[in-house]
């Protein structure tokens, strides 16, 4: 190995600019630094996770950030997915074993949907959908200030509930018979 004493002025400068752009990416990568999120259930055997990034509301008006007909992310920075070791039923749809984004779509006030896609929302098309279901509506009395989605069992299945702000949105899905 040699010694810094070694290098030339031009060497050390590479070296240095080499070290500052490792520095640089890295916080670029992690300069959002949104709080991770996981919910996990097991529906008899199948085991069922999704994993998201918690944005922050921050004094934002989230009826205000999405228009009617928008395909939102769910989540901050990165897809959220989903990823279960069994085939899973949204609504009467198969979904295969294996991992998936989930998004979520506001096709008018009032009525949203959850879309289990094989493509994150920036290459979505619509043969990219696997599955479509609609959720329930409700707003809260009290705010949520970083997005959340928890998953409980329900009857039969599974309830997932993504909160953020007072809206609060469910929907169910059951493990493929």
């Amino acid at each position: 190995m040699r010694s810094i004493d070694e290098y030339g002025p031009y060497q050390l400068y590479k070296i240095l600019f080499a070290g500052c752009a490792v520095v640089a990416l890295s916080l670029v990568v992690y300069a959002h630094g949104n709080e991770e999120g996981s919910a996990k259930i097991t529906l008899g055997e199948t085991h069922v996770s999704i994993d998201f990034r918690r944005p922050m509301l921050k004094g934002r008006d989230l009826m205000k950030m999405i228009h009617p007909g928008d395909l939102w992310r769910l989540g901050a920075d990165v897809p959220t997915t989903l990823e279960s070791d069994g085939d899973l039923d949204f609504g009467g749809t198969r979904v295969p074993k294996g991992k998936y984004v989930l998004l979520a779509r506001y096709p008018e006030p009032g009525k949203w949907t959850l879309v289990v896609s094989s493509k994150d929302r920036n290459h979505y098309e619509p043969s990219a959908k696997i599955a479509e279901i609609p959720l329930e509506v409700q707003q809260a009395p009290d705010s949520v200030e970083a997005m959340n989605i928890t998953l409980v069992n329900g009857g039969a299945g599974a309830v997932i509930e993504i909160s953020w702000g007072t809206s609060r949105l469910r929907g169910s899905f059951t493990a493929a018979k």
